[in-house]
């Protein structure tokens, strides 16, 4: 854990976190048959993180297009995962269906202290490998289970980073 120093992340807004999660995430062309059209769409989604805002971008869709395609709904919920692992510090996350694998960002957490007591009191489901990857086992086989687990993993995270000591 020495690796995974305090302090506070690096104010770098250029990094953009890798979500891998084994499932389809795009525009189909059938949804979308413009291409310019869905590289705009891509474009204006890349810029959304809040939850309200990818809701309100899905909104529009569903206004435009119709019914979002499972593959568009799977995007918009990688684009929140990447909000919050912006916010916790996470550089990658790499789930399949027997849990997943978290990166953090520069190898440094802006709260190990809550980070080891999120460990311990993990029960061995998480644990840090000596390259200071996490390593979360869960039984994740639906693409949509796997999403779900992965924000709300995603989300503990970032609670706990932006829990971090005041210096008094």
């Amino acid at each position: 854990m020495a690796a995974m120093n305090g302090g506070e992340l690096e104010a770098d807004d250029k990094w953009s976190p890798e979500i891998q999660l084994g499932t389809a995430i795009m525009i189909p062309e059938a949804y979308v048959a413009d291409l310019q059209l869905r590289l705009g769409l891509y474009r204006r989604l890349s810029g959304l993180e809040k939850r309200s805002e990818i809701d309100a971008f899905a909104a529009e869709l569903v206004d435009r297009f119709g019914p979002l395609p499972s593959e568009v709904e799977h995007l918009l919920d990688v684009m929140e995962i990447k909000g919050l692992c912006r916010s916790a510090g996470i550089a990658k996350v790499d789930a399949g269906p027997k849990g997943a694998v978290i990166t953090l960002h520069k190898s440094k957490f802006a709260n190990p202290e809550g980070l080891i007591a999120f460990v311990q009191s993990s029960r061995g489901v998480l644990k840090v490998q000596p390259d200071q990857r996490l390593v979360y086992r869960a039984d994740w086989d639906l693409p949509e289970a796997r999403l779900k687990g992965v924000r709300a993993l995603v989300q503990q995270f970032a609670d706990i980073a932006s829990k971090t000591k005041r210096a008094a």
